[in-house]
């Protein structure tokens, strides 16, 4: 019989929603070590014939609840709202599936 999920499962689950996406794959593989601001992402990912800003800032934002990526910091933009500037938050998620623990 299932238990109710643990802190741990929930962690685990929260990744696990976070990384089912490739575009999300594509986005921490862009910021990497650096810290991107998002036009810098969307640029560079080539979205601009498959998804507006709009759509990456939904991607960013999964991953965010889910602790991978952060803000940084905000970028002025010439007459305009500051632009986010994303790292990321965790770099390496480890599981082990007998422990109710988190490897580190």
């Amino acid at each position: 019989m299932c238990h109710s999920p643990t802190p741990q499962m929930r962690r685990i689950q929260r990744y696990i929603r976070a990384l089912h996406c490739p575009t999300r794959w594509g986005i921490i593989q862009c910021i990497g070590t650096e810290e991107r601001s998002t036009k810098e992402i969307f640029e560079q990912l080539g979205l601009g014939d498959q998804m507006s800003l709009a759509g990456l800032y939904y991607h960013l934002s999964a991953l965010k609840q889910a602790g991978i990526v952060e803000v940084a910091s905000y970028r002025e933009v010439k007459g305009g709202t500051p632009e986010k500037v994303w790292r990321l938050k965790t770099r390496r998620i480890v599981i082990d599936l007998l422990e109710e623990t988190e490897v580190k």
